[in-house]
């Protein structure tokens, strides 16, 4: 997918609209959000243009992930920041990819972990299995 004249990611990624670039590549330009998080807090912008995660193909995906790992490595010994101080409460590499629902919490970043039922899980698992 080429760039999407209408998409402010797209046109930041390609250098039409100014931001502070802490890394760029052929295919990804890393940029500091405009309101972070905390310090450091950086969007990793493919140049090519996907709507979500789901829309990625397999070529960019294989990029990002050591990309990520790349900044933030970078971040640990730039900014002294660690996984610990971020919530990582397991020290084996995970990665969260949680649906949001209408009506549902407006932030999720301060998430206070839920109970579910061995049922729930299992109705939930299989409903996921179903479109894969």
């Amino acid at each position: 997918k080429m760039a999407e004249d209408n998409c402010i990611f797209c046109k930041i990624a390609r250098g039409v609209i100014p931001s502070t670039t802490v890394y760029e590549d052929e295919d990804f330009r890393v940029i500091l959000d405009l309101g972070p998080a905390s310090k450091g807090h950086s969007l990793i912008l493919p140049k090519k243009h996907f709507a979500n995660v789901c829309e990625l193909d397999a070529e960019t995906a294989a990029k990002v992930l050591p990309l990520g790992a790349k900044i933030g490595a970078a971040m640990k010994k730039g900014l002294g920041c660690a996984g610990e101080a971020a919530g990582q409460t397991v020290m084996h590499f995970h990665m969260h990819v949680i649906p949001r629902y209408e009506g549902g919490p407006a932030n999720i970043a301060n998430w206070v972990p839920g109970t579910a039922s061995a049922e729930e899980l299992t109705e939930a698992a299989e409903k996921i299995k179903g479109c894969l």
